[in-house]
C-alpha cells in the first residue's frame, strides 16, 4: 500500500466557502450591496479581486460620483 505525503493529503479538494474571483455570484453582490451596475461591478471584482475592503471603497467613490 502506497504512503500518503503530507503535501498531498493538503491539496485534498475542499468545498469553497467563496466564489471564484470574476464569478458572477460575486458581481451579484458587489451590485446588490453597492448599487452599482453590473459592469462597474465586473470592473471592481477584476480590479481588487478579494479584497472586500478595497471594492467597498471603489464602489463608495462610484457612489460619490453620481
Amino acid at each position: 500500500m502506497a504512503r500518503v505525503r503530507d503535501s498531498d493529503s493538503r491539496r485534498a479538494k475542499k468545498p469553497r466557502s467563496r466564489p471564484l474571483k470574476g464569478e458572477d455570484t460575486e458581481v451579484k453582490h458587489v451590485v446588490d450591496t453597492h448599487s452599482v451596475s453590473e459592469s462597474q461591478a465586473r470592473e471592481l471584482v477584476r480590479r481588487h479581486g478579494n479584497d472586500w475592503r478595497k471594492i467597498d471603497e471603489a464602489a463608495k467613490s462610484y457612489k460619490d460620483e453620481n
